[in-house]
């Protein structure tokens, strides 16, 4: 643990003589000096567009950048073929609509199912569809314990259901959804499968071809990569099948005055310059991850899930809104103290003890509001997280909740 925290700077910033503790994961991640340095050293010594020149910047900058593409694809046990960048998991889940949206999958009718936990990334897009009378979006309830119902999703499943589309783990609740079972029964009606990705992607392995999913969006930047980072698996006979999301540079075979033809996959989908340098970070946060072992980092969040929720409990009016088993969820804690705003709380624990955590709707207001309308606090924990930082949390959170009653 010393060790790994030693990789990531800010963790050994102080500000009035405490240390930064960052328990907002599941927004972004911190980035380890490995990742920093290679995008600096890019920007140094190498700094050239890709796939375009022929001089030995150009060359050595396209070796790099594939490098770290295929890294990627690699990591999620994907083919390299089936790995598109983007800059976050909302452009990935974007392109997904706006490919099938333009390649006249959907017919009027047609249905869109997703959970009521969504985030906004995993919502707002299909709700273009909804409003333009295309689709009809279905909504899958939750359980007691915030988990998925899945009594509810086969009930609410028909033969117009063309898509289903979830979280893998909400950003929210925390819980984590079956994946593999869910995806057998989409399969089953003849549905295809979305997967948000964004907040399992950075926390346990993910092998893209056993997740009986057609498409998994996630975010590079919640794991160790650098903002601007993410990216789309997907199957490559639908990549094959589908229209690009965006038109321009890189994505093209040929261009004529009035026709052109695609390039091959996976730059199809990349049009124009991407963002080089944090392909290549992207690449070192995959390499980083693999040498730690995401099992282990999976373990890690489990034991300190359940060390942060025993010890939480101990704070009177303190209300969860999570299934609290480690088992079930990924290493987030939704939670209110009674008589305390969620912003209050935030802004104090941060002057307090320099301790981040998230506050607000947690961009899935149609849940967070009807738990509470002023919103909710958020603590989520990573692989440079310990449990000496757990204990400086619950004693601020006590040290907070008596100074506010």
């Amino acid at each position: 643990m010393n060790e790994i925290r030693e990789d990531f700077p800010v963790l050994n910033r102080k500000i009035d003589g405490k240390k930064i503790i960052y328990f907002d994961n599941a927004a972004t991640s911190l980035k380890p000096i490995q990742v920093i340095k290679a995008i600096t050293e890019y920007y140094e010594f190498g700094t050239a567009n890709i796939h375009r020149g022929l001089h030995k910047l150009s060359e050595e900058a396209s070796i790099k950048f594939e490098k770290a593409h295929n890294k990627t694809a690699e990591f999620f046990n994907a083919k390299k073929e089936e790995f598109v960048l983007t800059k976050n998991t909302t452009e990935a889940i974007n392109t997904v609509m706006y490919s099938l949206y333009t390649s006249d999958f959907f017919e009027k009718g047609d249905k869109i199912l997703v959970s009521k936990a969504e985030h906004h990334a995993n919502l707002v897009p299909w709700q273009m569809l909804e409003q333009k009378g295309l689709i009809e979006l279905n909504f899958v309830e939750l359980n007691e314990d915030f988990t998925l119902d899945l009594e509810d999703l086969e009930n609410k499943l028909d033969s117009k259901t063309k898509l289903i589309a979830l979280a893998h783990a909400t950003n929210t609740t925390a819980s984590i959804n079956p994946i593999q079972k869910i995806g057998k029964i989409a399969e089953d009606n003849e549905s295809l499968f979305l997967v948000d990705g964004a907040q399992t992607a950075p926390h346990m392995e993910i092998d893209f071809h056993k997740l009986n999913a057609d498409f998994f969006a996630f975010a590079g930047h919640k794991m160790l990569g650098p903002s601007g980072t993410g990216g789309l698996l997907a199957k490559k006979e639908l990549l094959e099948k589908f229209n690009p999301f965006l038109y321009g540079g890189s994505m093209i075979h040929s261009v004529e005055l009035h026709k052109s033809s695609w390039n091959k996959l996976p730059w199809k989908f990349e049009a124009g310059t991407p963002n080089i340098s944090g392909m290549i970070g992207l690449g070192k946060a995959v390499e980083y991850l693999s040498k730690i072992g995401m099992n282990k980092i999976r373990k890690h969040e489990k034991e300190l899930t359940k060390y942060a929720l025993d010890k939480m409990h101990e704070i009177n009016g303190i209300k969860f809104y999570c299934p609290e088993n480690e088992e079930k969820q990924v290493g987030t804690i939704l939670f209110e103290i009674e008589g305390i705003e969620a912003h209050d709380l935030a802004i104090t624990l941060d002057e307090f003890a320099n301790i981040a955590v998230r506050s607000g709707m947690h961009c899935a207001e149609p849940l967070v509001s009807t738990l509470n309308d002023k919103g909710l606090d958020r603590a989520s924990f990573y692989l440079y997280n310990s449990k000496e930082e757990i204990d400086v949390f619950i004693e601020a959170l006590k040290t907070i909740s008596k100074s506010f009653k």
